[in-house]
């Protein structure tokens, strides 16, 4: 008998759909005509067990007990999911072969894995048993996928990868939690001081954000314009680009600070003949974004919707197991299996019968057109958001679940239109000395952005549309002679930083190495940025609102008070993102087989030692009176 364990009820019915009929519908499981069964985990079956399951001690919160670092690692069976543990355990005890069926990423494989693990099977079943990975819940999809089971320890980096992630969240957000409370609750405060080694960074990006924009002081910097005229009377206006030698005056942006420098440079130049250096035209293509991963899907919806990141995957999660028009959501691949691309005519086929909006967009793509999406060497378990090739009335989706079907639909779509063309076109002139630019955009062909529909209120749409201007220059050559016939000068002020929102924190953490300060990391950074995974981002954010360390004012994030005195008084390491979003890289790197676990947990744990010591001299100060005591205390602390 196979028995195929899925991550959850919703895609275990879906695999036992395509099975040999008839079924036998059993307590938390399903038998196919053949003898082979479905079951299914309800996400995890099991949890890693509390500190005090390795020592009663433990259950009280004392400083001399940290740091806690079992020697070896327990798992117990949650409550909630008990019964349907036992359904499991049963079942992996009767199979011949197990069949791993967790969602196609780390946290899928380790799921299941675990469960199997659990149980005690022997060590030939357990290397005899496969791997099927689906990202798409419809049943041509299931059926291919399991035509290409693969061995489940082909997988073992991958499982690796995410039992060091595991153990050393627990590590880190047990001690250091545990430690910071205590310390707290030393000083006054009232209540759990959460800390984990994602979440706090984050809290971090915000309070480091906020207090710059409070410490923010406004400067005034300058820019000049001239006019120009030719021979033939045509003018144009030209932007004084300074020199190397006004550097001392100039911010590290290239503004210029001093007023008087640019006071002189306009008197210098007005009146006076110029020429013309350098005159470029040439035209640009722009080819379509590729289609979305979970991250990017989530940005856009923040932009476009105001929809949270948490939110947007609900949605997601409802478009993939209940109606089964969009593949995997939890994906952070923005690249596809080539094989998909022969699925391009029922895939826009069904996204022309979902979406009546996209109809027309339908009509006009030229399935001809192969962008560089399809890329077989850029897909690892799971590829890129997409339609599938089921289609449905959209009048049976809510108005937020269809906006965001069509963004999904929209930019697969892309991917059969042209490049997005226009015509750039400088010159380059010189007056008085002094180096004058001038730039005109032309759109030659919209291509892909035809796809968009009209946002002109949005910022980012008028600031494109001021980049693509209606201004028009005129035809100069190299050497020409003009005259400066005017000038001005603009006074401007610097703009602080703005607070963070929904959209680009989610931004900030998948493109974490621009708040990196350590140099090396930036570089180790280069190829495998980010902070947390697509599929824990959202909820960490959302951890961050529960604890009251965040609130929202408006589209807003900002820290509330006890998230900023929590991050103004932990060790620098602590707040920053560089200690995580190393850990990342390295975890990454184990699930590429270029680091064991081993190289990653003892460095971790020394680093561990290293901080429980500095917050062991800390003291809370600022966040005395501040808190709730907790009623009761509970069960688990997340250590993300």
């Amino acid at each position: 008998m196979i028995l195929y364990i899925a991550e959850k009820p919703s895609v275990g019915r879906a695999v036992a759909d395509v099975l040999p009929k008839p079924h036998q519908k059993g307590d938390g499981f399903i038998t196919a005509a053949n003898g082979d069964v479905v079951t299914w985990c309800i996400g995890h079956l099991l949890e890693q067990a509390e500190p005090e399951a390795y020592n009663p001690d433990y259950k009280k919160w004392r400083k001399e007990h940290l740091p806690i670092v079992p020697d070896e690692w327990k798992h117990t069976v949650k409550p909630a999911t008990k019964k349907q543990f036992s359904v499991v355990k049963k079942l992996v005890k009767q199979a011949d072969v197990l069949v791993n069926m967790g969602d196609p990423d780390r946290v899928g494989q380790i799921l299941v894995d675990e469960v199997i693990n659990y149980c005690k099977v022997s060590k030939a079943k357990r290397a005899a048993a496969q791997r099927c990975l689906i990202n798409d819940m419809n049943p041509d999809a299931i059926k291919r996928a399991l035509n290409c089971l693969r061995p489940n320890s082909d997988f073992i980096p991958l499982a690796t990868s995410a039992l060091a992630r595991a153990r050393a969240d627990w590590l880190y957000g047990i001690n250091m939690t545990r430690l910071c409370t205590l310390q707290g609750q030393a000083s006054g405060y009232k209540g759990v001081l959460s800390v984990g080694r994602v979440q706090t960074p984050i809290l971090g990006l915000v309070v480091h954000r906020d207090v710059e924009i409070e410490n923010f002081v406004t400067k005034p910097f300058y820019e000049v314009f001239i006019e120009l005229k030719t021979a033939n009377n045509e003018t144009y206006t030209a932007k004084w680009h300074p020199s190397a030698a006004c550097e001392p005056y100039m911010d590290e942006d290239g503004r210029v600070l001093l007023k008087k420098l640019a006071e002189t440079v306009l008197k210098k130049v007005v009146g006076q003949t110029g020429k013309v250096v350098a005159v470029n035209e040439s035209i640009k293509k722009q080819a379509a974004p590729l289609p979305y991963n979970l991250s990017s899907l989530q940005i856009d919806a923040s932009k476009r919707f105001n929809l949270n990141a948490q939110k947007t995957l609900d949605i997601c999660q409802q478009l993939y197991e209940k109606h089964k028009l969009i593949t995997y959501p939890r994906s952070d691949c923005r690249y596809l299996p080539k094989g998909h691309y022969n699925d391009k005519l029922p895939v826009t086929q069904a996204i022309s019968k979902t979406s009546t909006a996209l109809a027309d967009a339908v009509n006009h793509a030229d399935l001809s057109l192969k962008s560089k999406a399809w890329n077989d060497t850029k897909v690892g378990a799971h590829h890129a958001i997409i339609p599938t090739s089921r289609g449905l009335d959209g009048s049976r989706l809510s108005a937020d679940e269809l906006k965001v079907y069509e963004l999904v639909a929209r930019q697969y779509l892309m991917q059969f239109y042209p490049p997005f063309q226009y015509q750039e076109k400088q010159i380059d002139t010189e007056v008085g000395g002094g180096a004058f630019v001038s730039r005109q955009k032309e759109v030659v062909s919209k291509g892909w952005k035809a796809l968009f529909p009209e946002r002109a209120s949005e910022k980012n749409s008028v600031a494109e549309d001021q980049a693509f201007s209606a201004i028009k220059l005129p035809n100069v050559v190299k050497g020409e002679s003009v005259l400066c016939s005017d000038g001005r000068l603009d006074e401007k002020q610097t703009s602080p930083p703005k607070h963070f929102t929904d959209a680009t924190l989610l931004a900030a953490m998948t493109g974490i190495a621009r708040y990196v300060s350590d140099p090396e990391i930036k570089k180790v950074l280069r190829d495998t940025d980010g902070l947390g995974t697509e599929a824990t981002r959202a909820g960490i954010i959302e951890l961050l609102f529960k604890r009251d360390f965040l609130i929202k004012k408006g589209k807003e994030i900002h820290a509330t008070e006890v998230g900023r005195r929590l991050i103004l008084s932990l060790p620098e390491v602590m707040a920053l993102p560089d200690m995580t979003a190393h850990w990342e890289s390295q975890l990454e790197a184990i699930s590429e087989k270029n680091m064991s676990y081993s190289q990653f947990m003892q460095p971790m744990l020394a680093g561990l030692n290293m901080l429980i010591n500095q917050v062991n001299s800390i003291h809370f100060t600022g966040l005395k009176g501040h808190g709730k005591a907790p009623r009761r205390r509970k069960k688990r602390i997340s250590s993300r």
